[in-house]
């Protein structure tokens, strides 16, 4: 990843009536379906932050074509791996063909080319929303890992360039920061999962708490087995910690808020009891809305009290956390 000043990245206003629909509607996409991204990219200049509505649009609007329950039910793997392949080959060719008569598509390859994203990022990423079509359990951590690689490692990659790191060790923290944010989401959505037929909590894990999963009951076996969950989900965060000093002041306090709202809905999860079958657990729109206020004025917590630990690799990443496996 080559680093880049700020003044690399676009700071002129979108003329053209295509993309500055396009970033219009990416921002509204975000805006309703990733509220955690969204407040934290209110931290950003103008310019940067359209380029993270932008990948999230596009990840977003792939991940519908294999996770909307609507869609799942009504159509069958070859139809969604049709709509999926479809869809990544509109990516390439407007990336290509340097923009799209689409709007958002348009908006993306701006996004892409602009804030400089490395191709390759999207191709794994695409091979993983390939996966959630076929594979509907991981035996291991490392095998739900694999599967995070393209689903969650290679967002925090997508989104480092349009952040400006000042130094090129914030690519693994970056990572980690994305496996933390899927983890996070999967907790939380156990139940949603269960209806499409999905479990992305480990097998292994699960058969070594004793938990029967599809009975969706809190249990004492099941409370152990979440508390394990966020402990694993909250060294990822400290691991992810040691990247947000190495952002420019704007980046840093998106991530922190980011980083900051994403972890409360581990401390909501243990208030519920780890009950996640009676309802969605949730941070309400007023607490984020304070915590981007707070982390604006005053930065991000690392920035006060400095990383807590470092990573070197993501294989190092997964392997750390693999270690406080029972």
């Amino acid at each position: 990843m080559a680093l880049r000043s700020h003044s690399d990245v676009s700071e002129v206003e979108v003329r053209d009536p295509v993309l500055r629909e396009g970033y219009r509607r990416c921002a509204e996409l975000t805006r309703r379906f990733g509220t955690t991204y969204y407040w934290g990219a209110l931290l950003l200049p103008k310019p940067r932050r359209r380029h993270v509505h932008a990948v999230y649009a596009l990840c977003r609007l792939a991940d519908d074509i294999v996770d909307d329950p609507e869609t799942i039910a009504q159509s069958s793997v070859a139809q969604m791996r049709s709509r999926l392949e479809a869809f990544a080959q509109s990516f390439q060719t407007a990336l290509a063909a340097g923009g799209s008569t689409d709007p958002v598509m348009a908006a993306v390859v701006d996004t892409v080319r602009v804030a400089d994203i490395d191709p390759e990022c999207f191709q794994r990423f695409f091979a993983a929303m390939a996966m959630d079509l076929t594979t509907t359990r991981y035996e291991t951590w490392e095998d739900l890992c694999d599967y995070m690689e393209g689903s969650a490692a290679v967002i925090g990659e997508m989104m480092l360039p349009v952040l400006q790191p000042r130094d090129r060790a914030a690519r693994e923290p970056a990572r980690s920061l994305g496996l933390a944010f899927q983890l996070t989401n999967f907790l939380r959505d156990i139940d949603e999962d269960l209806d499409r037929g999905r479990v992305y909590v480990p097998q292994a894990d699960i058969h070594r708490f004793g938990v029967d999963i599809q009975a969706r009951t809190v249990t004492p076996e099941w409370r152990a087995l979440m508390a394990f969950q966020i402990e694993r989900n909250r060294e990822l965060y400290r691991i992810a910690d040691a990247g947000i000093p190495m952002l420019p002041p704007r980046s840093a306090r998106c991530v922190g808020a980011a980083r900051v709202l994403y972890a409360q809905i581990l401390e909501r999860i243990e208030a519920a009891d780890y009950d996640v079958f009676t309802g969605r657990v949730r941070v309400p729109t007023w607490r984020k809305a304070m915590t981007a206020g707070r982390i604006m004025v005053v930065g991000p917590p690392g920035s006060r009290t400095g990383p807590s630990r470092s990573a070197s690799s993501s294989e190092g990443t997964a392997a750390h956390v693999a270690q406080d496996t029972p």
